[in-house]
């Protein structure tokens, strides 16, 4: 099975990591959550670090620019196939340090491309 790492998870119902996790665990999804503060969402425990995540498909990111440097290793570790930039999360040099080691990168948003079967 797939698995998708959300970046920047939060326990704020208002945030569109939260929303996310609850969308890909409803679509069947198995699914981990990084962010700052540990807590659980629809059953998954976010973490504010991964230990031997292993056959990631997807890291979908909720951390603006400023903040991607602090999990850029992180990312590169979980070697996933793509990498999904949720609206306000793009970031050139990144996303090409990304691509330059073969990880697919997409400017989409999670929760529309699950609305639509496109995830």
């Amino acid at each position: 099975m797939k698995k998708t790492v959300v970046i920047g998870a939060s326990l704020n119902p208002e945030r569109y990591s939260y929303k996310a996790i609850q969308a890909l665990v409803a679509h069947g999804i198995e699914t981990l959550a990084l962010g700052l503060r540990e807590g659980t969402v629809a059953g998954i425990n976010i973490q504010s670090k991964l230990e031997n995540a292993k056959h990631i498909d997807t890291v979908t990111l909720y951390v603006g620019p400023h903040h991607q440097a602090q999990w850029q290793e992180t990312i590169l570790a979980l070697s996933p196939r793509r990498v999904i930039f949720n609206p306000g999360t793009e970031n050139t040099a990144i996303e090409n340090l990304f691509r330059s080691k073969g990880i697919t990168v997409e400017h989409a948003c999670t929760l529309v491309l699950l609305a639509t079967d496109q995830y």
